[in-house]
């Protein structure tokens, strides 16, 4: 099973943060569990028809881009 780095995690997500501020929204790092990274979206993502979206084909796909160990992102 692998095992994250939590501080890289959120070294990245601080990366992708300002994209989402842009929209109204943010995200916050929750955990991380074997190859789970768990978020919650916060602001406008929380209640975005999107937030889908932008959690796997933009934050779960950036993430596995710098961290192959990554398994997936769940919103919680």
């Amino acid at each position: 099973m692998p095992k994250l780095n939590p501080e890289k995690v959120k070294e990245i997500l601080n990366e992708i943060r300002p994209a989402l501020q842009a929209d109204g929204g943010d995200i916050e790092l929750v955990g991380v569990n074997g190859g789970v990274v768990k978020v919650r979206l916060k602001g406008a993502c929380g209640t975005c028809p999107s937030s889908l979206i932008t959690l796997k084909m933009g934050v779960e796909a950036r993430l596995k881009e710098e961290i192959p160990d990554v398994e997936c992102v769940e919103a919680v």
